[in-house]
């Protein structure tokens, strides 16, 4: 039944989709056919009035001489008064922009100065009919537009301009666009193509500008002469069928926009009613075709039932009282199946029992995982090793007692392993259950039946001792045995490591070398024991005068090496100060006498021109030399290319 339902619902749900998409196409043809027919209408009857303003106006101005027009006692706009059918007022100006005279007059109009507005230069340098982009007037204070004819003498020669003077509001021009009717939320408006708003049914838009058009190409286009039909954006980015076209005369477009709401309205009414409609036949039908499915299914459940109970272990084989060839035959292949199934149950118990076995008894750690990563088995061996078990919260402890600094790292490896089909092959610090910190070496390999990956296997070794092994040995390779301090092995790979991150982070560090004035004597007085003492003296208090993330070595003799990474030159000095002061308090005592030493410490910082470590080495040892010359127990700040 359920079947049925949604095979009906999708099927509706298509034919719905189909009627929608192609419905919609069609009302957009039909709309846009309509908003065509109203822009036509609409930009005709402007342009119409314009052109009627315009002639109007140049009748007036041919059938009178411009002196009498100049006049302003001539009463030549008075006597025109019939005009004011067609304009809000009628104005001349002289050739100089000043308003000559005015009907009816308006107080205050009479001598204004225009000269500086636009339409008036653009007037009288073309000479021809012009229509103003809308202002405000000086003296009303109200929105116009301004229709101009120009003013010529006898000589061709301009002698000033006769206009008439247009409300945007009251005008007659936008007259049957007021009575335009789109549909409940349709509109039609005028805009100059400076992009200000002529007329629009929100009248608090109009004498306003339409701002950045990016989101409204279609707008933008038309500002510029374009004119058509688009679907997009309005200015507040309503989703609308627009047409737009030219009213040359006056340089305006005039817009016709309809929302797409109201455009796709009746189709979704439609829409709406044809799914009730196919609901309704649904609940018909369904009860109907249910009871069919039922009696042709009804084998089906009773062979369901019984496999169900095979699987449970209730019965050995299917056996099915029924005509249908087609399910007797399947009953025949599942009892094949089932019996091949049991064999194969019994060959992989008996695996399954030598594979634990085997692996219980390896005295190597060994775990294996499914296709996720998560561990699904792990031996005795490696339960005792790391002291976690399968169960409980040790389950899932396993990741978290990676050592933090190595986790990252080992967690990336094992994902790139199980992603690539590769070995994963890793080292790293591990928590025990107690407490103890192991180093583990783990190595698991990917298992797949043909091309089927079905898991890792894997095993874990403790190799502590080793590592623990070779970090005495690194140490010792690296440490002088008397002082403890870096050798000069260790101190130059310290060395080669401040100077990477000098070239790649401009990361600063300061070098000092300095051997021991008057040593010999120790040596040759007291016996080497009383040397050694003397230097294992200065190496404990050369350390205390450094940072922790400084660096000192004995590298030979009684030759001694500091390295300041991250350190300025000034507060590198300083440590050298501090440096010669332990070492002229440092003393050792034999047979009643005390030894003194002093030290010839040079120092010099990381260069721009510095091509290797031994550039600095061979300044620092320049200064220390230069100390020596100069009277010995002193530091010295190689300058040479500062």
């Amino acid at each position: 039944m359920t079947g049925l339902a949604m095979t009906w619902v999708v099927v509706v749900t298509i034919l719905l989709a189909w009627g929608w998409y192609t419905g919609k196409d069609l009302v957009r043809e039909v709309n846009f056919s309509h908003l065509r027919y109203e822009t036509h209408l609409i930009a005709d009857e402007v342009t119409e009035e314009i052109e009627t303003r315009l002639a109007m106006l140049e009748r007036v101005a041919s059938r009178h001489p411009s002196g009498a027009l100049l006049d302003p006692g001539g009463g030549v706009l008075k006597d025109n008064s019939v005009l004011l059918e067609l304009f809000d007022g009628l104005v001349v100006f002289d050739g100089d922009g000043k308003v000559v005279t005015d009907w009816p007059v308006t107080p205050g109009r009479e001598g204004l100065d225009i000269s500086d507005r636009e339409y008036f230069s653009f007037l009288r340098e073309v000479g021809r009919p012009y229509v103003s982009d809308p202002i405000y007037g000086r003296i009303t204070g109200l929105p116009l537009v301004l229709m101009l004819v120009p003013l010529k003498g006898d000589d061709g020669r301009f002698m000033g301009a006769l206009g008439g003077v247009v409300e945007v509001h009251s005008g007659g021009i936008f007259r049957r666009l007021s009575r335009v009717r789109l549909g409940g939320e349709g509109y039609a408006a005028v805009f100059s193509a400076s992009g200000q708003v002529l007329y629009h049914p929100d009248r608090r838009r109009v004498m306003g500008t339409l701002g950045d058009l990016s989101h409204n190409p279609a707008l933008d286009l038309a500002l510029d002469g374009w004119e058509g039909e688009r679907y997009g954006p309005t200015v507040n980015g309503e989703m609308t069928f627009q047409a737009y076209r030219q009213v040359w005369p006056a340089d305006w477009i005039v817009g016709v926009f309809l929302p797409e709401g109201q455009v796709l309205a009746p189709l979704w009414g439609l829409l709406k009613r044809l799914s009730w409609v196919g609901v309704g036949i649904a609940l018909l039908l369904l009860p109907l075709l249910g009871w069919m499915v039922w009696l042709l299914l009804r084998p089906l459940y009773q062979l369901q039932s019984q496999i169900a109970q095979v699987g449970k272990g209730l019965r050995g084989r299917v056996s099915l009282g029924t005509e249908m060839k087609e399910l007797t035959q399947v009953a025949e292949a599942f009892n094949a199946v089932e019996v091949e199934r049991n064999r194969a149950l019994n060959d992989l118990r008996g695996r399954q029992a030598f594979l634990d076995s085997v692996l219980a008894s390896s005295p190597v750690g060994m775990f294996v995982t499914d296709t996720q990563g998560r561990i699904t088995y792990m031996n005795d061996a490696l339960a005792q090793l790391t002291g976690r078990t399968m169960k409980g919260q040790d389950r899932y402890g396993w990741v978290q007692a990676i050592h933090a600094e190595d986790r990252d790292a080992a967690i990336e490896l094992w994902r790139y392993s199980m992603a690539s089909g590769k070995d994963f092959l890793r080292q790293y610090r591990y928590w025990r259950a107690d407490g103890e910190l192991l180093w583990l070496e783990v190595h698991a390999s990917q298992v797949a039946i043909d091309t089927e990956v079905i898991g890792f296997v894997g095993t874990v070794k403790d190799i502590t001792a080793r590592r623990q092994q070779e970090a005495i040995r690194q140490w010792e390779a690296e440490h002088d045995p008397l002082t403890g301090l870096l050798n000069r092995r260790g101190f130059e790979r310290r060395l080669e490591e401040a100077m990477a991150d000098w070239r790649k982070l401009a990361k600063p560090s300061v070098l000092m070398l300095f051997d021991l004035d008057r040593f010999k004597p120790i040596n040759d007085e007291g016996g080497h024991p009383l040397g050694d003492e003397m230097l294992r003296r200065i190496a404990r208090e050369v350390g205390r005068c450094v940072r922790s993330s400084d660096h000192v070595a004995r590298q030979g003799g009684d030759e001694f090496a500091v390295l300041l990474p991250s350190c300025t030159l000034a507060q590198a000095q300083r440590i050298g100060e501090a440096i010669l002061a332990v070492i002229n308090d440092t003393c050792v005592v034999h047979e009643g006498r005390e030894y003194h030493v002093t030290t010839s410490l040079g120092i010099t910082e990381f260069r721009e021109g510095d091509a290797d470590i031994h550039a600095p080495i061979e300044r620092a040892d320049a200064a220390s030399y230069a100390a020596k010359r100069q009277g010995r127990n002193r530091l010295v700040v190689d300058e040479s290319e500062a």
